[in-house]
């Protein structure tokens, strides 16, 4: 046996272990890539269902509070909607009619403090316009708000709101 010919079972196992080696080192980058976009749609959208669901929960008018802040319990938990529609029906809604109160709430920033694939925490920064029979021209309450939310099948739904 010549020294090439012993040469050859060893370069052909070396040869082999870079293959397997390449193969794992692809696989690996290619699981976090898909991992980190995962996680940025998750952020991305997040932050897009807190926006339109927290805005939901705090723009009335007194005439149709009744029917408004209802609709915008489809995008709460169901924990978290059984006690939004409790405080609705106790507090805010008889207090609009009572004051006739119309709130427009905007939010003028928003921020990702934690996101993965299933659960997300928002922190948003609203602007809450309020008129009322006893103030028309209205005032301008700024405040911040810690949204935690979870993945529902494709949706994002509230779970929390807390004042900051």
């Amino acid at each position: 046996m010549t020294s090439r010919e012993k040469r050859l079972p060893i370069l052909s196992v070396i040869a082999g272990v870079l293959v397997v080696a390449a193969v794992a080192v692809g696989a690996f980058a290619g699981y976090r890539f898909w991992n980190d976009r995962q996680a940025e749609q998750a952020r991305t959208a997040s932050v897009d269902a807190a926006r339109r669901t927290v805005a939901a929960m705090f723009t009335y008018d007194f005439n149709t509070v009744d029917t408004q802040l209802p609709k915008a319990a489809d995008s709460l938990t169901p924990t978290f909607k059984g006690d939004y529609l409790k405080l609705i029906n106790a507090a805010i809604a008889p207090g609009a009619k009572q004051k006739q109160l119309t709130v427009q709430a905007t939010t003028q920033a928003a921020g990702v403090v934690s996101a993965d694939r299933s659960h997300a925490v928002v922190l948003l920064y609203l602007n809450e316009v309020t008129t009322s029979a006893a103030s028309p021209q209205g005032t301008v309450t700024p405040s911040r708000v810690r949204v935690s939310l979870e993945k529902d099948g494709g949706r994002w739904l509230v779970g929390e709101v807390t004042p900051v």
